[in-house]
């Protein structure tokens, strides 16, 4: 996580150097300055629409899962999606910004891939390694996703949509790690059966 956002911060500095040196020119230093926020905000409105498509889908893997321990795991994820949500509004306010209305097509498709496989995984003593699989590759990408609009937030200095997106990153970090312990979990149980 550190190392992405070095190399992150890295890459926008190098940028914003090559372009003062090129020109001469501040103009174009906030041109990017200005580039960059409004791309952080559309990333802010992608990651909300995430996060509401999320909510939605969440109930059916819970509705979905055999283990009670995954059920109770997506159970506390689901509340702290809605929060996510909740903050990504309260760092637009931070900001005094609206954040626009965004599809994000990245959880469309996580979320019909994941609908696939339970689908596949029906009545089949893997459907809760399926739901888990499915689960983390959507933790993977708000991972992913937060990390990078928190180093943004922090090379534009918003200090406090930093401690908000990092609030959220630490959350979805700790939903990953509890959805692999849940795995290993599953998979003694399924070894020992054997």
């Amino acid at each position: 996580m550190d190392s992405l956002k070095q190399s992150l911060n890295e890459c926008i500095f190098m940028n914003k150097s090559q372009n003062a040196e090129n020109s001469g020119d501040t103009n174009q230093t906030e041109e990017m300055d200005q580039s960059l926020h409004e791309l952080f905000l559309d990333q802010l409105a992608d990651l909300q629409n995430a996060e509401k498509q999320l909510t939605r889908a969440l109930p059916k893997m819970i509705e979905a899962a055999n283990s009670e321990e995954l059920r109770d795991a997506i159970k506390s994820h689901l509340k702290e999606t809605e929060g996510h949500v909740s903050r990504l509004e309260e760092v637009a306010k931070v900001l005094d910004e609206n954040l626009r209305q965004k599809t994000c097509p990245a959880m469309e498709g996580l979320i019909e891939e994941a609908g696939d496989l339970m689908q596949e995984q029906k009545g089949k003593p893997s459907l809760d390694a399926a739901i888990i699989a499915a689960a983390q590759k959507v933790e993977h990408y708000e991972i992913a996703s937060y990390g990078t609009v928190r180093a943004w937030a922090e090379q534009m200095g918003h200090q406090e949509a930093v401690d908000l997106l990092q609030q959220t990153l630490d959350e979805e970090s700790a939903a990953d790690e509890k959805l692999a312990q849940i795995a290993e979990t599953l998979a003694d149980q399924e070894g020992s059966r054997e």
